[in-house]
């Protein structure tokens, strides 16, 4: 049974995602914060993690203590997680230069945005970037569709996001 790891701090999101893997048959590993993801792949790291390892990370990009993309950029850091497939997920329209210093700090192969696709449209998209993912030879920044080819630049230490308010925009 194939693993997919979901960190998201909205618990509506987060229920319909597990509950989607579920029915699709796959197994999920899932935070609320990217402190708690951070630690578990640094157990991963140290051997303390045993079973599958997820093939796909979604990722939420303002999530509580560690950003998205940090907890991105720390899956490709990782000896026995860097291959996976990385989705930065975002209620928040970003602009083109926002969206490439996500993709660019996470290495993320893909940026999604809320509300995210239905059911059988997702499942296909998710399937065909771990396929595109699993063809890469070595892990790197992939760029997004949606956004333009740019020389590469050394990525911020965090994006310069808005803070995110209390209540999500319907």
């Amino acid at each position: 049974m194939p693993t997919w790891m979901v960190v998201e701090d909205e618990p509506d999101i987060y229920d319909v995602l597990l509950a989607m893997f579920e029915i699709w048959g796959i197994e999920g590993v899932a935070f609320v914060d990217g402190a708690e993801a951070v630690s578990w792949i640094e157990d991963v790291d140290k051997g303390n993690v045993t079973g599958e390892l997820p093939e796909l990370a979604i990722l939420d990009i303002r999530l509580p203590e560690i950003a998205g993309p940090e907890v991105g950029a720390r899956l490709r850091q990782s000896h026995q997680l860097g291959k996976i497939a990385i989705v930065m997920i975002t209620a928040y329209r970003l602009t083109p230069e926002e969206e490439q210093q996500v993709i660019t700090r996470a290495q993320a192969d893909r940026l999604m945005y809320k509300p995210l696709p239905a059911m059988p449209e997702l499942r296909k998209a998710l399937d065909t970037i771990i396929d595109d993912r699993k063809i890469i030879p070595n892990p790197a920044p992939a760029k997004s569709p949606a956004v333009p080819a740019t020389p590469p630049v050394p990525p911020p230490a965090a994006p310069a996001l808005p803070p995110k308010p209390s209540q999500p925009p319907k």
